[in-house]
């Protein structure tokens, strides 16, 4: 047992992290293209989807409340990933630095629940996103063969203009009449993975390049939305006082609602903040990872947590939050503004926006297969690096192939919270990281340094924990399958392999 608690020697990650050659991941990321990596991931579904959802069915107006609570929660984490990153600028984040501070058994769970995070999380984000695209496009009256649109048997119908799944038809339509196909799979997903994966082979430049240009975009059309939402309130203040009281509605004795609503809302829209750990995992592809690293994280992180809740305040001001359980709840509160193309603006910022968290989810995923094939726990082929991009090819392919064929073929629901619980247990081991490491090696050089230890990784810690208790039982029943799951490979294959299990007592010890 005690072999299984070895921590990886910080001088092995330090040499690793100055390694250089065709060999190696290229760093060629500065300090914009962190932070818009970043927001890429961040503003997605959270705004565009969760937003709605978490209002309607959890915490009413007081939903801005739960994304402060969120937010919260990420700050500890963030100011603890970002020591990390300063003084590990390797590929892999929480993984990596569990490794050296916890030891390998407890990186190899943390790795594998990212494992979970990041693929089935680009899995959902690609099939909000074929939802979005298919809208737009019908809006524009280009119709894609429906029974390529959605999971294997759907039902739609041709209603108002548009293929529409059975679920979403008034109650007393008449099905006879109506045009209808069986869908075979969703192939628009497929596609979008496909190609995103193929940007993230190519090379890491090119792809935060091209997320650095869509940010641009959809950061743009949050901003118009915000504008022409501030304003139509501004003049009609009585709707924003309607819509906004109560702004605590009762408990409705499930957790719902109430006080206890704003953190239930917050543990349903957590998803929502998957992305500013995921700038952690390009740590060994930035220019200058000890400087830049902390402000990605951390700048990403206030951006995007202020953009929340300035666009929950404003929508749950423009439409009453009882209707917000909706797949477009911005494109709903537009439309109440009375601006016609409001709702063709959201949707294609909804496209752009979900593209590029889908391209960072599948690029964490693939460096997090790299570090870990790095340290012997997993085949070589996925540490293989690509001769003339640079980039961890043959990874990145696997991963984009499983990823696409999930939201293809598989009905996902409630995947946000099994995201959610992944993140959020990542969370609590990085903060408990850095406690560990302040006291075992408190001279140690920190570029950056997490204020207030052990105060901050201690709030981190129970703030995580508290918000995953709020999550469901199911969530907590898939993770532990998931986890039971990847015990038979640690065991079956990642022991023998592992290159810090073949160390000696004192390289361990350097």
């Amino acid at each position: 047992m005690p072999k299984l608690l070895r921590i990886k020697p910080l001088s092995l990650l330090t040499m690793e992290a100055s390694e250089e050659g065709e060999n190696t991941l290229k760093r060629s990321l500065g300090v914009v293209n962190l932070i818009t990596l970043g927001i890429g991931a961040i503003i997605g579904a959270g705004i565009f989807v969760l937003t709605g959802q978490a209002a309607a069915l959890h915490a009413g107006p007081a939903v801005a409340l739960s994304f402060v609570l969120a937010g919260i929660t990420c700050t500890f984490a963030g100011l603890c990933y970002a020591e990390f990153a300063s003084i590990i600028p390797i590929a892999g984040s929480a993984y990596t630095y569990g490794y050296a501070t916890l030891g390998e058994f407890v990186a190899w769970i943390i790795g594998w629940d990212l494992v979970l995070e990041y693929a089935f999380g680009a899995a959902t984000v690609a099939s909000g996103w074929s939802g979005y695209l298919n809208s737009l496009l019908q809006q524009l009256h280009i119709y894609i063969p429906p029974q390529f649109t959605a999971v294997p048997g759907t039902q739609l119908y041709f209603f108002h203009d548009k293929w529409q799944p059975l679920s979403t038809l008034p109650a007393d339509i008449a099905l006879s009449g109506l045009p209808h196909v069986t869908a075979i799979c969703n192939l628009v997903a497929m596609l979008a993975v496909f190609c995103i994966t193929a940007i993230l082979v190519v090379g890491i430049k090119e792809s935060a390049n091209f997320n650095s240009l869509i940010v641009i975009v959809k950061l743009g059309v949050v901003a118009i939305f915000l504008v022409l939402g501030g304003f139509f309130l501004l003049a009609h203040p009585t709707l924003a006082f309607h819509n906004w009281h109560p702004y605590l509605p009762p408990s409705d004795g499930h957790g719902n609602f109430g006080w206890m609503g704003i953190a239930t809302g917050a543990s349903s829209i957590f998803f929502a903040y998957i992305g500013f750990d995921a700038v952690s995992t390009a740590a060994q592809e930035a220019k200058n990872p000890q400087r830049d690293m902390p402000i990605g994280i951390l700048g990403s992180l206030v951006v995007c947590t202020l953009l929340y809740i300035l666009v929950s305040t404003v929508l749950t001001g423009l439409v009453n939050y009882r209707a917000l359980n909706v797949g477009d709840p911005v494109a709903l509160g537009i439309d109440a503004t009375g601006v016609s193309w409001g709702s063709l603006l959201v949707k294609v910022g909804a496209v752009f926006g979900l593209a590029t968290v889908m391209l960072v989810m599948l690029l964490g995923q693939s460096r997090i297969f790299f570090s870990m094939s790095r340290d012997g726990l997993l085949p070589e082929w996925a540490s293989a690096i690509h001769p003339k991009f640079r980039t961890p090819w043959i990874s990145t392919i696997v991963v984009g192939c499983f990823v696409a064929f999930m939201p293809a073929f598989l009905p996902i629901d409630r995947l946000s919270e099994l995201v959610n619980i992944g993140t959020l247990l990542a969370f609590t081991i990085v903060c408990a990281g850095v406690w560990i490491l302040r006291v075992r090696q408190p001279d140690l050089k920190r570029p950056f340094k997490t204020p207030f230890v052990p105060a901050v990784p201690i709030l981190g810690i129970v703030t995580a924990v508290f918000v995953m208790s709020r999550l469901p039982l199911l969530t907590w029943t898939v993770m532990l399958g998931w986890l039971a799951f990847g015990l038979i490979i640690y065991f079956g294959y990642s022991v023998k392999h592992s290159k810090v299990q073949q160390l000696s007592e004192e390289e361990v010890k350097q």
